[in-house]
């Protein structure tokens, strides 16, 4: 094994001890343990210095490294499960909690998270999930507790809600699985001293504790990078060291850049001393994945050792990243989608299927009349009723000459707070039998393009055509068997210090 970087492993704030030669560091949860113990011991009994260290030479003795294997060659197929595959949750056989993190914004840290929950409840049965630090929320109702609980309306990170409703985890309560969450003016409440760091450790702790005794093992989703939280002395990092979790990073394609992120991101994990369970990399060039997988396995193991592996390489697939009718309409505030409810999870591909109309209607037309209906998301300022009008007469005569035949495209009716779109074809618009989706947006026609251009559509428990094809297309090339063995103690063993842990804290 590699000697560990630091040379002092801190237990909490004004206390440490010292690393034992080059051998792998014990938990954080042995150490705090450790340290209650002796703390809470009679003056008179408290070993000297001798036997403290000889003590941890011990213990870390006792501990074996992990297994130093790297990513498969080849995408891992689905092992066959058995009943002695799963764990009984709250059987004391749960292990580290996983902390997934991006390297930053828009890199499918959510559609990570949700392909490990999948993953994982094929193996181990019960999984539990919390985003322990969120920003945007839902109103939901509580459906998980006692009887003055359930029905009570809480906020919830939307990640929260969409992993607890895709999966169906009744197991688990909406106000566990978002303890924290950071509204507009969170930040100056802080640092005015309304709100402590204990408090938000503690909301998170206790929290964490009731999914882990009701899971066998535990998913967090981070929110950003890793330093993101640190304004309010909430970082991922930070977290994950108050869980005693293993971090996953994830980073976008590429070698140089990706690496580059990723040693940003490792440093700062290594300042709060928090274990690095492997990396992730999403939205990899498929015609240069074996390349990237040869180059970023070789360059890992060689600057961060056979302990951070790569736990999974996952091929671009456009499809992820086209927005959906309703996607767009959350993006341009104040729009209305005014005609076709039912189409509104049509998806687009902005590069290819959008088309500005900015010609006479004669040739407008025309350019329909070509593309018989095919996808494509028309862009149309609100003045020109006639492009509007003739849209739907071609939807209408497409559907009276094929009617097998279905109408894809969409318009986007741009401009509408300076002009008033006539109220005449509005009511038209609306009577239309299957109408195509039509969105009225209050921006200009430039603002409406620089948007679409720069969108990152977000995944929703509503369409859950795009997150089942999400979860189906990365799991097959994340390696669950290694991710489960990074979830083991140092020792091998599941971990077991969580109860105590939690009672000490308690104390």
């Amino acid at each position: 094994m590699r000697p560990s970087p630091f040379n002092l492993i801190k237990v909490q704030q004004g206390i440490s001890w010292p690393a034992i030669g080059g051998q792998r560091q014990f938990s954080r949860q042995q150490h705090y343990l450790t340290c209650h113990r002796l703390l809470s011991s009679k003056p008179s009994s408290l070993p000297t210095t001798a036997t403290l260290s000889g003590q941890l030479q011990q213990k870390q003795q006792q501990c074996r490294p992990l297994s130093t294997s790297v990513l498969y060659d080849e995408p891992v197929a689905e092992p066959h499960l058995t009943t002695s595959t799963m764990t009984e949750p709250g059987s004391g056989s749960r292990r580290r909690p996983l902390y997934v993190s991006a390297t930053r914004q828009h890199v499918g840290k959510t559609t990570t998270s949700l392909a490990l929950v999948a993953g994982l409840q094929k193996r181990v049965g019960k999984v539990g999930f919390m985003k322990p630090v969120g920003q945007k929320s839902l109103r939901v109702r509580e459906d998980v507790g006692d009887e003055n609980e359930i029905g009570q309306e809480v906020s919830c990170d939307k990640d929260a809600v969409l992993v607890k409703k895709h999966f169906g985890l009744d197991h688990l309560r909406y106000q566990d699985m978002s303890p924290v969450l950071i509204p507009k003016g969170y930040t100056k409440d802080y640092v005015d001293g309304k709100i402590s760091q204990n408090q938000q450790q503690s909301q998170v702790l206790n929290s964490y504790h009731r999914i882990a005794q009701a899971s066998n093992v535990v998913v967090c989703e981070g929110t950003g990078h890793v330093a993101v939280g640190s304004c309010v002395d909430a970082s991922n990092a930070q977290v994950a060291a108050w869980l005693g979790a293993r971090m996953v990073l994830v980073a976008n394609g590429g070698l140089g850049h990706a690496l580059d992120e990723l040693e940003l991101n490792r440093v700062f994990c290594q300042k709060y001393n928090v274990e690095i369970a492997g990396v992730i990399i999403n939205k990899v060039m498929p015609d240069k994945y074996e390349q990237t997988k040869h180059y970023l396995t070789k360059a890992l193991r060689e600057r961060w050792g056979p302990d951070i592996p790569l736990l999974g390489l996952i091929p671009d697939r456009p499809f992820l990243g086209c927005p959906a009718i309703a996607d767009l309409e959350k993006m341009l505030q104040g729009s209305q989608l005014i005609s076709g409810q039912a189409h509104r999870y049509r998806h687009f591909t902005i590069q290819r299927d959008l088309n500005l109309v900015a010609t006479s209607l004669e040739v407008f037309l025309g350019n329909v009349h070509t593309r018989d209906g095919n996808r494509t998301l028309y862009v149309s300022h609100a003045s020109r009723h006639e492009i509007l009008l003739g849209f739907l007469m071609e939807a209408q005569r497409l559907q009276r000459q094929q009617p097998s035949k279905q109408w894809e495209s969409a318009m986007i009716v741009t401009g509408c707070e300076d002009y008033t779109p006539c109220t005449q074809v509005l009511e038209m618009v609306k009577q239309f039998g299957d109408s195509p989706p039509v969105l009225l947006a209050l921006q200009s026609t430039a603002k409406v393009l620089e948007e679409l251009h720069n969108y990152t559509p977000k995944l929703y428990v509503e369409d859950g055509h795009r997150v089942d094809t999400a979860i189906l297309h990365y799991q097959d090339y994340i390696d669950f068997d290694l991710l489960l063995e990074r979830t083991l103690d140092d020792n091998g063993n599941n971990n077991n210090d969580d109860d105590d842990v939690k009672t000490i804290m308690q104390q």
